[in-house]
């Protein structure tokens, strides 16, 4: 899997696509693929006993005992119910404060005017979503997430959102979200935004609206959505704005393509796309679809750019099919089959096979085991119960008959097949005799971690068959050469490259000029681009942007990037913390006694004894220095003084800069 392939497996994802009636295993359904340890409180304590003696010495000060129990005793109180997740909290919302420099953004007052915005999803893979804004209307395509990675330097982040911010302050307007497929870069932030947007009814297809409903179970303390199925190829109407919907290729069931309606003209959106092919030539089936989309008067296209950097046709899903087949029927012993959860034409074509050869399938990974269930109710396939078998009665069976399907192809810590390399499988141990298909290309910054599993896997000597030495996995996103065939059928008047990086967007542009599209009218957007089309003819990127400030999944939190919180969380990361109880006299300003030290990852005390004696020196004289003449001692003010001039002790000693907590307790 190449940038495109996201995120979505255990993290989930790479796609499958089909038309509704159709079963894979020949080239005609191939159409089919269409389809609180460290916890930082600025210095107030660090614990219950501390806070309690704080609480009580202070009562002199004019701070309030009782107010001090009740912070201390919500302090608790949350403690606990983090504890008990079996209740989860409803989502907050922090941050929400309009930004008072951003420039004001001009509204449409005409009919002859179509905005174009990219929430976000165009200067990275992940977090789709796009707005056509219209007079009347607002109609938002997607609502996806993105997965936090280890270089983001966003610890404790869950994941990433659109901004919404734009849509918030006008909700009135919004008449739908339109759903273009199930993976999690499309359908992942529903569950986050949809209150913050005013919970606008969702338009998606059928595989689609199961797997969001799927998802909203997790959120029982949510609002149901309004779930609007509707079948590919059909059209609907909301606001005064006409939605016409078309199938596509993909790597996920029920993939569809919208064309919103305007005065001028349709704004068409492909969502993620491939085209069905022999050799470089288009199925009849694919390009009568797509011929009739340019049949309207078109008068924008917004498109897939995932693998626009590759040039030609991309490999076919139906080739992957075939290979998998003969793997499965010539395989001698156990088969491993790792592949992403939301593969579903996959999944289906593998089962489908080991049902005709009295095989049985052991479905390994949560993801999977849901996405089969949700692909039984869909109906896309039919299977007999007796073919799963749970792994627990794997050895009740000879090596040759069993197929196993698991998640964590791309070396997840946790997931099952890391499990089983590690050999902390419950009931699965690879052996020699065992044969490993990864059906899936290496997700841009996962190379280690699938390095680690593929050294692990080896290990126990076991086959490995991959993408790079045989036909085990095709990407769900067209090449260049397709996406420029898409541009001719189509016939847009302006073409806007969406999904993917910078340089997948640029990547696009140049095919496309290079094939004869208009330079001048192709707009290369980022994330919070404002695109206006006037009168059908012109084109203009305003100035500004909508906000576009990274939206953040923090627990049961949604806000923006709070940047204290990390950068506390970055620094104990780090070089970890140094905190420092000291007892004071409120009358002379003198220690009681020597202060005590507490480093959690920052140096090593029972090897630092000369350091812990100089700190523990200047600590005492920073404190007797700074109340000598302060009547009344404010404490608060000789904490901020100690944390400075104790963090430029450390630094200087071990060019190492800790947080610093100082403890201050009033007697």
């Amino acid at each position: 899997m190449n940038n495109s392939e996201k995120t979505n497996e255990t993290r989930t994802s790479d796609r499958p696509r089909r038309r509704n009636n159709r079963r894979p295993g020949n080239q005609t359904s191939s159409r089919n693929t269409r389809s609180n340890r460290g916890r930082h409180h600025s210095g107030h304590g660090t614990g219950n006993r501390a806070s309690n003696q704080t609480a009580r010495s202070q009562q002199s000060g004019g701070r309030s005992a009782g107010n001090n129990k009740k912070r201390n005793g919500r302090k608790r109180r949350n403690n606990q119910h983090r504890r008990r997740p079996d209740k989860a909290p409803a989502l907050t919302h922090r941050l929400n404060i309009t930004d008072e420099k951003m420039p004001v953004i001009p509204e449409i007052t005409d009919e002859d005017t179509v905005r174009i915005i990219t929430v976000s999803g165009v200067e990275e893979i992940g977090r789709n979503m796009n707005i056509i804004e219209t007079k009347d209307d607002i109609i938002v395509v997607d609502a996806g997430f993105q997965f936090v990675s280890e270089e983001s330097n966003a610890p404790g982040i869950n994941y990433i959102l659109p901004n919404t911010q734009y849509l918030e302050e006008r909700k009135h307007k919004i008449r739908a979200l339109v759903v273009t497929h199930g993976h999690l870069d499309h359908i992942g932030g529903i569950p986050f935004i949809m209150e913050r947007i005013g919970n606008p009814p969702i338009y998606t297809q059928y595989l689609t609206s199961l797997m969001i409903l799927k998802r909203q179970e997790e959120f029982p303390q949510m609002d149901p959505v309004q779930m609007n199925v509707i079948k590919e190829g059909e059209s609907f109407t909301v606001g005064k704005t006409r939605i016409k919907t078309f199938p596509v290729t993909h790597s996920i069931p029920d993939a569809m393509g919208v064309c919103i309606e305007t005065k001028h003209g349709d704004v068409v959106i492909t969502g993620d796309i491939k085209l069905v092919h022999e050799d470089g030539k288009v199925v009849v089936e694919e390009r009568q679809e797509w011929e009739k989309v340019g049949e309207h008067n078109n008068l924008a296209l917004l498109i897939d750019s995932t693998n626009s950097d590759r040039e030609g046709f991309s490999k076919t899903e139906a080739k992957v099919f075939e290979t998998l087949e003969t793997i499965i029927r010539q395989a001698t012993g156990r088969l491993i089959i790792g592949t992403f959860a939301s593969q579903f034409d996959r999944l289906i074509s593998v089962i489908k096979v080991c049902e005709e050869m009295g095989k049985k399938v052991v479905l390994e990974g949560r993801s999977i085991k849901t996405n089969v269930d949700i692909a039984l109710t869909a109906k896309l396939m039919e299977a007999d119960p007796k073919t799963f078998i749970q792994a627990n009665d794997i050895n009740e069976y000879p090596a040759d008959k069993v197929v196993i399907l698991s998640t964590g192809a791309q070396g997840e810590q946790f997931a099952a097949l890391m499990r089983m390399a590690t050999d902390k499988h419950k009931f699965i141990t690879l052996n020699e005799r065992d044969t490993l298909v990864l059906s899936s290309s290496v997700i841009p910054g996962n190379e280690i971690a699938v390095q680690k599993l593929k050294d692990n896997i080896y290990r126990k000597n076991v086959r490995v068959i991959n993408y790079q030495g045989s036909h085990v996995h095709s990407s769900g996103h067209g090449n260049a050469g397709e996406l420029v065939w898409v541009h001719q059928a189509v016939k847009p008047k302006f073409l806007i490259p969406v999904h993917g990086h910078h340089y997948h967007l640029k990547s696009h542009a140049f095919a496309a000029i290079e094939n004869g599209f208009p330079k001048e009218n192709i707009a290369i957007p980022d994330n919070g681009s404002i695109i206006d089309i006037k009168n059908g003819e012109e084109m203009t990127i305003q100035p500004m942007k909508i906000p576009n400030e990274l939206l953040m999944v923090d627990g049961f939190t949604v806000g923006t990037r709070q940047e204290v919180v990390l950068r506390d969380r970055q620094t104990l990361a780090e070089d970890g913390m140094f905190v420092i109880i000291a007892t004071v006299n409120t009358k002379t300003g003198k220690l009681r006694k020597s202060p005590d030290i507490i480093s959690r990852g920052f140096v090593y005390l029972r090897e630092n004894q000369q350091l812990l004696s100089e700190a523990r020196v200047l600590i005492k004289k920073t404190v007797e220095k700074q109340t000598e003449h302060m009547h009344p001692i404010d404490l608060e003010l000789v904490k901020d003084e100690l944390t400075d001039v104790v963090s430029g002790f450390l630094m200087q000693k071990t060019q190492k800069t800790p947080m610093v907590i100082p403890v201050l307790i009033g007697i």
